[in-house]
């Protein structure tokens, strides 16, 4: 993973302040994300004050991605909502690409945003990461990206977490933006069957036959 923008000075005033750069901050970032042409098999997100280029996952990552998202499909097959990938979701001037993220099928006109260029974080019900080895690429999906989707109100997210011990998998909920963090959270290792709390997919188990034992 590569960050191509400095972070802004005043990210170091806590959590809450660090997804919040000044308004001319967040449209340079966003302009320089808008013009990017990356070689395939890379993608970038603005993830607070930087944008963060990443490769795309290894087998066994998107093996477990894959799994989950086709899982979540045939959960969800007589609802509304789907499961998603390779999708970027909007929070005003930031950007993330979950592994996999649940909502509506076919989004409703008002939550497509910029001519098609990705979703509203308002009509996601629910994100996905599997973490990527590498030091960068952990702490971003166990802290930053933790924080960035609970500023944005997602309500669910999963954190399916291949280098914790052998395995684990986190349901986090009850997002308290202004805290940037999640109030509720419930971990099992891999093996243990976990079930989403709320949402379309409330009840959609995370187990075995996803993540491996």
């Amino acid at each position: 993973m590569t960050a191509l923008a400095h972070e802004a000075p005043w990210a170091d005033t806590g959590p809450a302040d660090q997804d919040t750069p000044r308004p001319e901050l967040d449209e340079v970032l966003w302009q320089a994300w808008e013009s990017m042409e990356l070689p395939e098999g890379f993608h970038a997100e603005i993830v607070e004050g930087f944008i963060e280029v990443s490769p795309t996952g290894c087998y066994a990552h998107s093996q477990i991605a894959n799994k989950l998202r086709r899982a979540a499909d045939r959960y969800l097959a007589d609802s509304p909502y789907a499961g998603h990938q390779d999708t970027n979701v909007i929070h005003g001037r930031k950007v993330w690409i979950p592994d996999v993220l649940i909502a509506l099928e076919d989004a409703e006109e008002q939550d497509v945003v910029e001519h098609g260029v990705g979703i509203n974080a308002s009509a996601v019900k629910v994100v996905v990461e599997v973490v990527s080895p590498g030091h960068n690429s952990i702490t971003r999906d166990r802290v930053r990206k933790r924080r960035a989707y609970a500023r944005a109100g997602i309500p669910v997210y999963v954190l399916v977490d291949d280098h914790d011990l052998r395995g684990t998998v986190t349901v986090f909920t009850s997002p308290a933006p202004g805290k940037a963090d999640y109030a509720a959270e419930h971990h099992v290792p891999y093996g243990t069957d976990i079930a989403l709390p709320e949402g379309p997919a409330k009840g959609f188990v995370i187990g075995e036959a996803i993540t491996g034992g």
